[in-house]
């Protein structure tokens, strides 16, 4: 079976089909967060440090770090960024940039092996970011879309995945350093999306026997309860062969999900975790309860 493997400076996670899910937090984004752009493009990244500490300590085994601010220096603040989160915790790392020089820069600092987001099908970007991802050694996300769009025929998208994998390899990178993302499309929007993604990542699985992962957030878009729905859609997802996610672990419904799904797939063997999870949850619940009942009075 494939295996994934990255690395910080201590740590070693692997992303593989008998392996737990990999969950890689989304925080470090600004995209979207506009307190968080301002601060990044002022040098001021204490937010980055607290979003760091804070997706570990909720189980995060991975960190995507993205500096994507319109009119900044990406390439300097994304170094920067990599840097300081990587002073604070001791999780691999996922440098995420559309721009080659940005990553060029975020690599340049990493301590380890990471995880290069992204490469695309268009033949631009397989030239200029697979050389740079063959010369650190580390591993990529290849984004199944190309010159032509986004497809919504999951066929399509296989075959833009089959060709960033061969052309890959071209360059000394093995099947095993490359995960696919299928592309995750608003199910608000397309309502096959869902079904989209399942067919998609079996496919990969069982012709291509490559890792995937995703931005997992992306399928709730403009939905209410995106929780909810982001947590169904990641327990259906690792069933059909999934086996990582850029989500939100601060989410305690989509890390109960993930967790729940280990269990299932058998990448928890006898529960170990899940007991160790929840058994002193649940037992502490029935202690508050116990203490919160009105007590009876005595009759004299």
């Amino acid at each position: 079976m494939t295996d994934t493997v990255v690395t910080s400076r201590s740590r070693e996670v692997v992303i593989g089909f008998d392996q737990p899910f990999v969950v890689i937090g989304e925080r470090i984004n600004p995209t979207g967060r506009k307190v968080l752009a301002a601060e990044m493009k002022a040098g001021d990244y204490h937010r980055v440090v607290d979003d760091a500490v804070a997706q570990v300590a909720a189980g995060a085994h991975m960190l995507d770090v993205n500096a994507g601010i319109p009119l900044a220096d990406e390439p300097g603040i994304l170094a920067e960024a990599v840097k300081l989160v990587q002073s604070v915790t001791d999780v691999p790392l996922s440098i995420d940039s559309s721009i080659v020089a940005a990553l060029e820069a975020g690599l340049a600092v990493y301590q380890g092996k990471a995880l290069v987001n992204s490469v695309t099908g268009e033949e631009e970007r397989l030239e200029s970011v697979l050389p740079l991802v063959a010369r650190h050694g580390a591993a990529v996300v290849a984004i199944s879309n190309d010159e032509t769009g986004i497809s919504e025929d999951p066929d399509v998208r296989f075959e833009v995945a089959r060709k960033i994998v061969e052309r890959a390899q071209d360059h000394g990178i093995p099947a095993s350093d490359v995960v696919v993302d299928p592309l995750v499309m608003p199910i608000g929007a397309i309502n096959s999306a869902g079904k989209q993604v399942m067919r998609l990542v079996s496919r990969l699985r069982a012709e291509l026997k490559v890792n995937t992962t995703c931005g997992a957030s992306n399928v709730s878009f403009g939905l209410p309860n995106r929780g909810g729905i982001n947590s169904a859609f990641l327990t259906m997802a690792i069933g059909a062969g999934l086996t990582s996610a850029i989500t939100n672990p601060l989410n305690d419904s989509i890390m109960q999900a993930v967790s729940g799904a280990d269990v299932m797939m058998g990448h928890d063997p006898d529960c170990v975790r899940w007991i160790g999870k929840y058994r002193e949850t649940a037992a502490s619940g029935a202690q508050r309860s116990r203490r919160d009942r009105p007590r009876r009075r005595r009759r004299g």
